[in-house]
């Protein structure tokens, strides 16, 4: 069985109003409606998760809770790993399963996002708005996201290939902040 790929780059964008504007131009459609997302990513206490380079989260969107587990990254101009999901009924009792296995909040993490598709292409084109800046993620194939970023006005010296974690851990290194919450309440 083949295991299930992500294959994705995102763009950092000066706004959000000039982005959905600009990939409406572009013949793409809402696909989800612009939504509030909590992301809580677990660990161990030794980060171990981390330290192989997988990720472990939760997310909840409106009353939906997905939990995620992302693989480690292939090298490449295209951020691409394994990605397994499934949804949980409730958000509290999954992540307290979570805990009693040893795995807790390191990395909290907030953002709007709307999702845009553009007929029966093969990817898609999200709007992230984190407390951090605004970026469009494009994923699909490889060959998909390179045209799309074009058709869009973007080049590969565009792409960023960092998780919202790592870009977090950046901002916050750059800005002299100490946190584990990415929100919009308070930055840092």
């Amino acid at each position: 069985m083949k295991k299930p790929e992500e294959i994705e780059v995102k763009i950092a964008v000066p706004a959000a109003a000039k982005a959905r504007a600009l990939v409406r131009e572009r013949g793409f459609r809402v696909l989800r409606a612009r939504v509030f997302e909590q992301n809580i990513v677990l660990d161990d206490d030794k980060g171990s998760v981390k330290g192989r380079g997988l990720l472990l989260r939760v997310r909840s969107a409106r009353k939906v809770t997905t939990v995620t587990f992302k693989g480690r990254e292939v090298p490449g101009i295209h951020k691409r790993r394994e990605e397994r999901e499934f949804k949980a009924s409730d958000l509290e009792e999954c992540l307290a399963v979570f805990e009693n296995l040893g795995f807790t909040p390191s990395l909290r993490y907030e953002k709007y996002r709307t999702e845009f598709a553009r007929g029966e292409e093969p990817g898609h084109v999200t709007l992230d708005e984190t407390p951090i800046g605004v970026f469009m993620e494009l994923e699909g194939p490889s060959r998909w996201i390179d045209q799309t970023a074009k058709d869009l006005g973007f080049s590969r010296d565009d792409y960023i290939g960092l998780s919202y974690a790592r870009l977090y851990e950046q901002w916050c290194r750059e800005h002299g902040v100490v946190s584990n919450n990415m929100s919009f309440k308070k930055v840092g």
